[in-house]
């Protein structure tokens, strides 16, 4: 999804807009986090969608450090991003839609907007872990452009992190780091 560079708003829809995150929109996050789970239990995952999201102190950390971005609607956030920068490469933490406004790419607008703001920093890729079977996880970021990686190719801070996953229990499904390079 291109974005028009003037306003932060998709160029295919004006209604639409990507920001930073504002610390009122904090418990809102919380609020799309938890819609965002309950597609999981479809699946026989409830671990998952009965997961707490971040506490507002976490996303406080993100917000105050401008690595927490929102897809507002109606004035209104509906989809969110926050990231981390991990061994060169910016992190995708998480990013959530509420099923209310799914299947409109807004979660490929969060994606595109990070490479960009990634790129402009210097950093050489995006990474992400997911759940390798789920089709809107591991099957919907390969078709962003993303690929997985191999054991070897993992670095430090993805081992890092899939072992705190592991601890948390996220683990009862198969997990995989995916990789974009960016240009």
């Amino acid at each position: 999804m291109r974005m028009d560079a003037r306003d932060q708003r998709p160029a295919s829809d004006p209604a639409v807009r990507i920001r930073q995150a504002r610390p009122e929109d904090l418990p809102l996050l919380q609020d799309i986090e938890r819609a965002a789970g309950e597609p999981f239990r479809a699946l026989g995952m409830d671990a998952v969608a009965d997961d707490d999201p971040p506490p507002l102190e976490d996303l406080e950390g993100y917000r105050a450090a401008g690595r927490a971005r929102v897809t507002e609607q109606g004035g209104r956030p509906v989809a969110y991003l926050i990231w981390d920068e991990v061994d060169g490469a910016a992190h995708i933490e998480q990013v959530s839609v509420h099923p209310a406004a799914a299947r409109r790419g807004l979660g490929r607008g969060l994606i595109e907007d990070l490479a960009e703001r990634a790129a402009e920093r210097g950093l050489g890729a995006l990474t992400l872990t997911t759940y390798a079977d789920v089709p809107w996880n591991a099957p919907y970021y390969a078709r962003l452009g993303f690929r997985a990686l191999r054991d070897a190719e993992v670095t430090g801070g993805l081992r890092a992190i899939r072992c705190a996953e592991t601890a948390h229990g996220l683990d009862h499904w198969p997990r995989v780091c995916m990789r974009r390079e960016l240009p």
